[in-house]
């Protein structure tokens, strides 16, 4: 089919859309667009402490894991922070950007959690990749358990005492 007669048979579809009054929809927007996080709340409860992602769009995966320090995604740089003892917390499919490279995240990169009884800091140590990594400092080596919420979607991280 050449080109020549792709435009004419898209011109006259075109014009019998516009005299029947049809109307054309447009499709959804995708599904599998990459959630983004856009905020981080922490608080205490009785028996241990909650670190909450606020996230755009569909629930994520998440897991967490314990390790001698934080590192840096893509680079591999340890990341300096605030404990005794780190966590990492990986959501996949998430990031902090856009699809433009902009922040979508403004808040702090890293800062102390004073108020909470056994996690003394959080970091966002990775936005590589459609995979976002939380590092945790704190106090204690205990139990961690991580889910998802909707309406709105958040990733909880529970941090016992």
């Amino acid at each position: 089919m050449t080109t020549r007669f792709r435009r004419a048979v898209t011109a006259v579809a075109a014009s019998v859309l516009m005299l029947t009054g049809a109307v054309v929809a447009a499709a959804p927007a995708s599904s599998t667009q990459t959630p983004t996080m856009t905020g981080i709340r922490t608080g205490l409860h009785s028996g241990f402490d909650r670190i909450v992602l606020d996230m755009s769009g569909h629930r994520p995966g998440v897991s967490a894991r314990w390790g001698d320090e934080l590192r840096q995604d893509g680079s591999g740089s340890v990341v300096w922070l605030t404990g005794e003892h780190f966590v990492t917390v990986r959501v996949n499919p998430a990031a902090a950007h856009d699809d433009r490279g902009r922040s979508i995240y403004l808040g702090a990169k890293k800062f102390r959690t004073r108020d909470l009884r056994n996690v003394m800091a959080v970091a966002l140590v990775g936005d590589f990749e459609a995979v976002l990594s939380i590092g945790l400092g704190t106090r204690k080596k205990t139990w961690v358990r991580t889910f998802t919420l909707g309406s709105p979607t958040r990733v909880v991280i529970d941090v016992g005492h």
